[in-house]
């Protein structure tokens, strides 16, 4: 998948500045993909000369004018060209891992470090998650969109939970071997 096509999936529901799409990505989209208000930039670019999307320029007092950018036909054409083909899981590299496969052979101390430093990101990041949660639940009659974004919500979760109880499962491996 391609950044474009998660920019076009956030335009379908909207039109929106590309400061808004870069919000909209740290707010909802931030769980499964990140991308930086430059990239989202560069790639509305790209998007705009392949005919995906186009822009309507909104004059702001005191400010350059605002781009306001929506899906064209095109841009549906490749969102549902790209939606009909199959996923793959995305390969784990995740350094975290070669580390717990070494600890035979270095420090235990670092990995414990290391280990009580990613727990700690993971438990903040499922904080976040879970008050956008409490924000979800609060709306009575969801829109079909809000109920999508939802599941994406909380297939985050559920992916911070994991890396809490893996890292806690290291953690009491490691100070287990710690006291024989």
């Amino acid at each position: 998948m391609a950044l474009s096509h998660t920019i076009l999936a956030v335009l379908s529901d909207q039109p929106l500045s590309g400061y808004d799409i870069s919000k909209r990505f740290e707010e909802s989209v931030s769980c499964y993909w990140q991308a930086s208000q430059q990239q989202i930039y560069r790639e509305l670019g790209k998007m705009e000369l392949q005919g995906w999307v186009v822009y309507e320029k909104v004059p702001q007092e005191g400010k350059p004018d605002k781009k306001i950018y929506r899906v064209t036909a095109a841009g549906q054409a490749e969102l549902a060209r790209w939606y009909a083909e199959p996923t793959e899981p995305t390969p784990i590299r995740e350094d975290l891992l070669v580390k717990v496969l070494a600890t035979p052979f270095v420090s235990h101390d670092l990995l414990l470090q290391e280990l009580h430093r990613r727990r700690q990101i993971h438990s903040e990041k499922l904080a976040a998650y879970q008050a956008m949660e409490a924000q979800y639940r609060a709306i009575a009659q969801p829109p079909v969109t809000e109920q999508f974004r939802y599941l994406t919500l909380r297939r985050g979760l559920r992916y911070e939970q994991a890396w809490i109880d893996w890292c806690d499962e290291v953690l009491d491996v490691v100070k287990a071997q710690a006291l024989e």
